[in-house]
């Protein structure tokens, strides 16, 4: 079984979209758990009106606001899958994303995969240019790259462990580090299986303090010199406004 991780936080007028979208899979053995972290808006009964849709659809009703990296081990505390899929509540998969994610690992003996992608705008209209992927991303390499969008990640627990996250502004990049510097090779399936929703407010769209906290980072969370900060950032900011263009 394949354990769907989702935080979710005033995500009422997409959320019902995403959860669509696991429906309609192709591999049908997967449970969604989705850690609704106190909204002010309706999300919470959007979400639990589909739970009586399909008994796969788990919610958790956190407490207080806690924010995604706690969110999301919320979540990950009552899964149950072997694999562990990601998935955030404003973004969409493909029918076959978790067929064809298990199909590749299998082929490959991969722990950590990931895919390409395709940006759609809040409002609608037509996905955006197709995002490729490396075909494998080490330590190092992830370092200094943007390549790996959190909603394309499977991890299998039985080769990495239990995963959590730690409270940090990236906590999605960080944990993918974590589990790289074990060994693990994330490897890239180059497919368009995912659509990224771009929402103003993410956590992400302010790219100012995000290249601050990727520099902290390097440097608080890795431990790098400053000369190695410098050298990843480089690659990072470049392959970052590469992506974005």
């Amino acid at each position: 079984m394949v354990s769907i991780i989702t935080p979710a936080y005033r995500c009422a007028d997409v959320v019902a979209e995403t959860i669509k979208s696991v429906i309609a899979q192709t591999y049908p053995h997967w449970e969604l758990l989705i850690a609704e972290d106190c909204s002010p808006d309706s999300t919470r009964k959007v979400i639990e009106r589909w739970t009586t849709v399909d008994h796969r659809i788990k919610l958790i009703k956190l407490d207080h606001n806690v924010g995604p990296a706690m969110a999301r081990n919320a979540a990950l505390d009552r899964a149950q899958g072997r694999w562990i899929a990601f998935l955030d509540s404003d973004d969409l998969w493909l029918p076959q994303k978790l067929e064809q994610c298990l199909e590749f690992a299998r082929m490959r003996d991969a722990a950590f995969v990931f895919t390409g992608f395709r940006r759609i705008p809040l409002a609608g209209g037509e996905p955006g240019r197709y995002i490729s992927v490396p075909a494998t991303l080490g330590y190092r390499q992830l370092l200094g790259n943007t390549a790996i969008a959190t909603s394309t990640v499977m991890l299998d627990t039985a080769c990495i462990g239990r995963i959590r996250m730690r409270k940090t502004y990236y906590d999605d990049f960080d944990c993918w580090l974590q589990v790289v510097k074990k060994g693990i090779t994330a490897h890239g399936l180059d497919a368009d299986l995912m659509r990224y929703r771009v929402m103003e407010k993410s956590v992400s769209r302010n790219k100012g303090k995000s290249a601050l906290k990727v520099w902290r980072a390097y440097r608080d969370m890795e431990g790098l010199s400053i000369p190695l900060s410098i050298w990843y950032f480089i690659q990072y900011a470049v392959r970052g406004v590469l992506k974005y263009l």
